[in-house]
């Protein structure tokens, strides 16, 4: 899979782009604050529908402009290839395939699949909880429309449990046959979403240590805790239903009193252990930027196992941030498989024994030649 060409209307500080790239490896050349990472991020947006950025649609709208428009020709299987189109505006966002609007952006996402690499990647190990449940959803969402369409279903479920929760805090002698019907409702969402996490994590786990393992040079294993209230381990999908359903009965008049969902996947957190220790915890700058790095290697062999293509890799100021040893891994691991694209300050930052005959576009406020 690879993007042959992109165009930009209003995006950023884009008022106007069309370029051609190499399947292979891409160098966006520039000094800072001149657009490089905003071409990585038109290219997650649009696989995604979103942007690793900001949260607001509107911010990627140039500032001169009523609205944006991202549109790519991606080449998947080294044959078939589609066109994807994706406008912003104050009204929302279109989709379309092939000039053929989507409903829904569920039925977008996952046509073009990316693995973003950043130094502020380094979170998802040190950071706090809500970034990684982000990593998760974003992940494997984008390679699994059965899993997007359980967390769109759960955040529906939980926005409406919690509004009805609130509501008989406040109303004492509230409907409780219509909580448990909520309740119930929510208990299946719920076990969806954890269950097919523990699946995918399973299987990212398995690339990533492996890879960790060639990292350390086999000192060290890497293993995935999923955390949440139960032990997750081996359950099927109808026993954590269950659970989750007798957590919500038993503890419904709790919950009535706080007016919150007290239970549920979005509460949950994934630790990254390192022969046994928590790496967020115990683990040296350099454990943590190599979990980070066997994470995101891992998510391109994940996504090229279940959707039968390598997606494409970003790597935004990257290079620059790791040590001799892992940037050859990288760069190693690269090879010729995956459309890579590199943001940087400088081309020294790149071993030319690892990156041969790279196509070098130079970025300067926001014109690329």
């Amino acid at each position: 899979m690879y993007i042959k060409e992109l165009k930009l209307v209003n995006f950023r500080n884009y008022q106007s782009l069309d370029i051609e790239f190499s399947p292979n490896i891409n160098v966006f050349l520039g000094q800072n604050a001149q657009g490089k990472t905003n071409l990585l991020e038109s290219m997650y947006f649009l696989a995604l529908t979103r942007s690793h950025r900001t949260s607001n649609d509107k911010d990627l709208i140039n500032w001169q402009s009523e609205f944006a428009r991202i549109s790519g020709l991606v080449v998947r299987d080294n044959r078939n290839s589609l066109s994807l189109d994706l406008a912003v505006s104050k009204s929302g966002k279109k989709a379309r395939i092939n000039n053929l609007e989507q409903k829904k952006l569920s039925s977008y996402i996952g046509n073009l699949n990316v693995v973003l690499f950043s130094p502020e990647d380094l979170s998802i190990v040190k950071g706090n909880p809500a970034i990684r449940r982000k990593f998760i959803d974003m992940e494997f969402g984008q390679i699994s429309s059965q899993y997007l369409a359980a967390v769109t279903n759960f955040r529906k479920s939980l926005k409406q449990r919690n509004a009805y929760l609130k509501k008989l805090q406040y109303q004492k002698n509230g409907d409780r046959v219509y909580l448990e019907v909520l309740s119930d409702q929510l208990a299946q969402f719920c076990a969806q979403v954890v269950y097919q996490r523990l699946i995918f994590l399973s299987k990212i786990q398995k690339f990533a240590q492996n890879i960790h393992s060639e990292i350390s040079n086999q000192t060290e294993k890497l293993e995935f805790s999923y955390q949440t209230f139960f032990d997750p381990a081996d359950k099927s999908l109808e026993e954590i239903y269950e659970i989750y359903k007798n957590k919500f009965q038993d503890n419904s008049q709790k919950e009535i009193d706080r007016g919150i969902t007290l239970y549920g996947p979005n509460r949950d957190d994934l630790l990254f252990l390192i022969n046994q220790k928590n790496v967020q915890d115990f683990g040296s700058q350099g454990q943590q930027r190599s979990v980070a790095l066997s994470l995101k290697l891992a998510e391109v062999e994940l996504i090229k196992s279940e959707v039968g293509d390598y997606p494409i890799l970003l790597l935004d100021d990257v290079l620059s941030e790791l040590d001799n040893v892992r940037q050859t891994h990288l760069l190693s691991s690269i090879g010729d498989n995956v459309q890579t694209f590199i943001t940087t300050t400088s081309i020294d930052d790149i071993d030319r024994d690892l990156v041969k005959n790279p196509n070098i576009l130079n970025i300067n406020q926001g014109t690329v030649s």
